[in-house]
């Protein structure tokens, strides 16, 4: 199966442009932020494990992506002919694409992240992010919650409000699962975040941390032992929001037009 695709099975569009959900006139850094802004929301860092290598196949399919509309003359072939060569040095299979994202897309530390969340929370990007998770995910608040950036479980009643202003709009859907949830699962919800809080607050009280910069960096770094690294899996959250899967196959593209 070529990049094409594989893109149509994986996103449900051939089109590669649709897929970074850039426009066909876009410039490279356009391009670029597109890359970032969609890989981020499919890295692997931040699948279950039991989608983790769903999400790593998307991963690297978007990278390819990338490689394409990065390259002058790849570029050039599938605008004109709608096809792309598998065999081009720019969609080696034997390439790293997550080492070929950190390349791209500098290390993110923890002031980064902090100034990320108070740009973010509230933002029309972050408007923007809810409404699509909760299509993504016809309306499940648990997917829609550990997708979306920056929030948790106290985050829970401004995230439904997002999505019930957006409903009562017309914006989006009504999906039964949302508007209809069981008590049970929002109760086994709630439980997982106060077990999880209680754990963070027995590790801080554990290592007489209080809540200076310097004993939150410390608190996390010790959670981070545990957790394969709490801080580069919010880097991969952020990484994964602006990144992408593949398959290995070189086979070249049957000729296909590109969608206008």
């Amino acid at each position: 199966m070529g990049l094409l695709e594989q893109c149509e099975a994986a996103f449900g569009a051939a089109d590669l442009y649709q897929v970074l959900g850039v426009r066909r006139e876009a410039a490279g850094d356009e391009i670029r932020r597109g890359y970032h802004r969609v890989s981020l929301r499919v890295h692997p860092d931040r699948a279950a494990p039991d989608r983790k290598e769903e999400a790593t196949r998307r991963f690297q399919l978007l990278g390819k992506v990338y490689a394409v509309l990065s390259d002058q003359d790849q570029r050039a072939l599938y605008d004109e002919q709608g096809i792309v060569d598998e065999e081009s040095d720019a969609l080696s299979r034997d390439r790293n694409w997550e080492e070929y994202w950190r390349l791209l897309f500098k290390k993110i530390t923890i002031k980064d992240i902090e100034d990320f969340e108070k740009k973010y929370k509230g933002s029309e990007e972050e408007l923007a992010d809810v409404k699509a998770a909760y299509k993504d995910f016809k309306g499940d608040i648990d997917k829609i919650m550990e997708s979306v950036l920056c929030v948790d479980y106290t985050d829970e009643p401004r995230i439904r409000k997002i999505i019930q202003q957006a409903i009562d709009s017309g914006e989006v859907p009504s999906y039964k699962v949302f508007v209809k949830e069981s008590k049970q699962k929002m109760n086994a919800r709630k439980r997982r975040a106060q077990e999880e809080a209680k754990e963070a607050e027995k590790t801080r009280e554990e290592l007489g941390l209080g809540d200076g910069e310097d004993d939150l960096k410390a608190l996390i770094q010790s959670r981070n032992k545990d957790r394969k690294k709490e801080i580069d899996d919010f880097l991969a959250q952020m990484e994964a929001k602006y990144g992408n899967n593949s398959k290995k196959g070189r086979k070249k593209t049957a000729p296909k037009k590109a969608k206008k």
